[in-house]
């Protein structure tokens, strides 16, 4: 898995560590992250359906 590098404002860091660990909902940073981006896609491809940008797959 390719690893990358992203800078955040401190406050959003602090937000994220609440939902990490073993009282959190995730197991690492890394997993919080990769669900908030699926998420987010998840987000965009509809708002993109409802507008009709989206390409039909084949």
């Amino acid at each position: 898995m390719p690893k990358i590098s992203v800078e955040i404002p401190q406050e959003l860091l602090d937000d994220l560590d609440e939902h990490v660990g073993d009282d959190g909902k995730f197991v690492n940073r890394s997993d919080a992250i990769r669900a908030s981006i699926r998420k987010t896609l998840d987000i965009l491809d509809e708002i993109d359906d409802r507008h009709g940008r989206l390409e039909d797959e084949a």
